[in-house]
């Protein structure tokens, strides 16, 4: 008793219930249509002389042709990797112009009749064909007739599902990944053979088994491009079909070893034929989920802040961890003028961190991408150290990139990736590996150095990421969004190890947050972007105290009005309505100036009848949804006269006005409480 309740009728369950859901009328056809590609399975193995199975094979002609197969298929898989690697790799990240004819020209081959493959191969490469008399008269190379001309041909209808392999795979590859090993310092062609072949190495693979199965069973274009030539074009297929007219027995037998390999090989490629995207392993464990444990631990790392502070913390020289070695400061200091869709100048002595701020198409991304020369949509002239970079490729620029992502290669280990940019700077592997593993000490995460990212929790691969970037010693270092995927426990530690180490780093730091605490706790300045635009570049307290962008005031916990600056201290809402601040407020001189008023949520006092008395701001509205944050509620109520108004209240307060959601209130703002700023 008490045990689970089982239906007592067939197919009850998920996969009873998908049982019945087959509609007769698809699953009549599709049993016909197995049906259909089995049964001249089945008359091979039927009609198979297995007594003499053996001796059919070990014939000499057999044995010969078989061997002749081989040798083709290899040097025809040898010519389609030489050629379809790079042509995947085009088709996957080139655009050009006339590239979906390219495309259709790779695929021509599999749906193009094997015979008249023969016959374009003849008319292209053959005695009277468009090149054959010139490889002829220049290298004595004589393709029909000639093994070589069997190679081709199989190469010929084999390669393109080597290509439309890679092609998926590469498409299916995180660009963030080659971009990063970029920034490290890695040129293109170490970025292709240590990241990018690597992580295509299962596509590659079942490419390479398709193509080298294809070649092996061509026919057609072989018999009529190369001949029926013994032990020089006469594979296995060709066999088979010379069989037929003398020994149908035999051919069966042969047949059968043919359709033996090409089942193999399909069965060994299962679920990865398709060149679908790079799996990882393993999933990164969420936070808080069964992650590896922290041998390293935050036990040194002390009790982080969890507060907006108005000015950055101050970071005692030597505390914690040694310091980290950093570029000369008279060589580290940024100039860059943006143009494209950001638009503005932007420069900074060495040692300073900038947090970079503001709504979704703001810019953000788009600015740290014009650093490092990775997008068309802006362009940014760069000068490090008074040295212009604008013209040099990504890997030569000395910009370390941290994605929101991390983008930790999934095939090397936390050492190896730390490693990573000290290598591709030319430092020996043991000294690169001595000095990956000082950094993820000094981060917290050495003893998981072993480990490969599909092993590690969202906090200590963000904390190898920051260690592989900072072991590059780059002179200026981009960080997008890096604690943006952590919970707010680990978001809170990592912060911590981050501003200590960007405390010793010499070179200019950008980080892109929606944190209002990372931005006033890590960042010597914070530059607002909108719409490509900087509208305000600031130190922290600047911007807390003064915010020139509504979505600033917001994301710093405050309500935010645009308007024009009225008669006698007054703001004209862009919305409707009125608001009263208190004399001698820095209001733009003259009616009509653009200003923005800001209102700490704590200034608006709420009320179940209209107040009396000071407040020179009040208006009615309702209750819409009240948020826990911390120890107190925040409090939204929206109003006919004004914008939505947020206030922020203790429990008990709330309790005490029976506060729900639709409750009518009345919100009051003191004049001296609005701070108005001119835009």
């Amino acid at each position: 008793m008490g045990g689970p309740v089982r239906s007592g009728r067939p197919g009850a369950g998920a996969g009873g219930a998908v049982r019945r859901g087959v509609p007769a009328g698809l699953l009549v056809p599709a049993l016909v249509g197995v049906a259909f590609l089995l049964l001249p399975l089945v008359g091979v193995l039927a009609r198979t002389d297995w007594p003499s199975l053996l001796h059919h094979l070990t014939t000499p002609q057999v044995t010969q042709a078989l061997r002749l197969s081989l040798v083709v298929s290899g040097w025809a898989l040898l010519l389609s990797l030489l050629m379809g690697v790079p042509l995947a790799w085009l088709l996957a990240r080139v655009p050009f112009p006339g590239k979906a004819l390219v495309r259709s020209l790779v695929l021509l081959p599999m749906v193009l009749p094997p015979t008249v493959g023969g016959v374009a191969l003849l008319l292209a490469f053959g005695r009277r064909g468009v090149l054959g008399p010139w490889l002829e008269s220049t290298f004595g190379l004589t393709l029909p007739f000639h093994t070589a001309g069997a190679v081709v041909a199989a190469a010929f209808v084999a390669m393109p599902f080597l290509v439309i392999s890679l092609e998926g795979a590469l498409a299916g590859l995180r660009p963030s990944l080659e971009e990063t090993a970029a920034s490290l310092g890695a040129g293109p062609l170490r970025v292709f053979a240590t990241v990018t072949l690597p992580l295509l190495a299962p596509a590659l693979a079942a490419g390479a088994a398709l193509t080298w199965a294809r070649a092996l069973g061509e026919f057609g274009a072989t018999i009529t491009f190369a001949g029926n030539l013994p032990g020089a074009t006469q594979t296995l297929p060709l066999q088979v079909y010379l069989l037929l007219q003398d020994s149908p027995e035999a051919a069966t037998s042969v047949s059968l070893l043919l359709l033996v390999i090409a089942m193999a090989v399909l069965v060994a490629l299962r679920g990865r034929w398709t060149g679908g995207a790079v799996r990882e392993a393993r999933a990164t464990p969420p936070e808080g989920a069964a992650a590896p444990a922290d041998p390293a631990g935050f036990a040194d790392l002390g009790a982080p802040e969890e507060g907006p502070t108005l000015e950055k913390p101050p970071i005692r020289p030597g505390a914690g961890a040694t310091s980290a070695p950093a570029p000369a400061a008279e060589e580290s200091d940024l100039r860059a003028e943006l143009t494209g869709y950001t638009r503005f100048p932007l420069t900074a002595p060495a040692s300073t961190t900038i947090a970079v701020v503001g709504p979704n198409g703001a810019g953000k991304t788009t600015l740290l991408r014009a650093l490092l020369g990775l997008t068309p949509r802006a362009h940014a002239e760069v000068l490090l150290g008074g040295r212009d970079v604008t013209r040099l490729p990504t890997h030569r620029r000395e910009v370390a990139w941290v994605p929101q992502d991390g983008a930790l290669f999934p095939h090397l280990s936390a050492l190896a990736n730390t490693a990573y940019g000290l290598r591709a700077r030319g430092v020996p592997r043991a000294e690169a590996r001595r000095q990956a593993r000082e950094w993820l000490t000094r981060l917290g995460v050495g003893e998981l150095a072993g480990r490969r990212p599909a092993q590690l929790s969202g906090g200590q691969a963000q904390r190898v990421a920051l260690a592989r970037a900072l072991a590059a010693r780059p002179r200026l270092l981009l960080l997008d969004e890096p604690l943006a995927a952590l919970d707010q426990t680990t978001r809170a530690r990592v912060r911590h190890t981050l501003r200590r180490h960007l405390a010793g780093f010499g070179g200019v730091c950008l980080i892109v947050t929606h944190d209002p605490v990372e931005a006033v706790s890590l960042a010597d300045r914070v530059l607002v972007l909108e719409g490509g635009d900087a509208v305000q570049d600031a130190p922290p307290a600047e911007v807390t105290r003064h915010p020139r962008s509504p979505w600033v005031a917001r994301m710093l916990g405050g309500n935010a009005w645009e308007g024009t600056a009225g008669p006698e201290g007054t703001v004209e809402l862009a919305g409707g309505g009125l608001l009263t601040t208190a004399p001698g407020e820095a209001t733009p001189p003259g009616p009509g100036a653009p200003v923005l008023a800001v209102i700490a949520p704590e200034a608006v006092s709420l009320h179940l009848a209209r107040p009396e008395g000071s407040p020179r701001n009040v208006w009615a509205g309702t209750v819409r949804e009240l948020t826990a944050v911390g120890s107190r509620l925040r409090v939204l109520v929206t109003s006919p006269e004004v914008p939505a108004l947020v206030a922020e209240i203790t429990p008990a307060a709330a309790a005490d006005l029976g506060l729900t959601d639709g409750t009518r209130v009345w919100t009051a703002v003191k004049a001296t409480e609005v701070t108005v700023v001119g835009l």
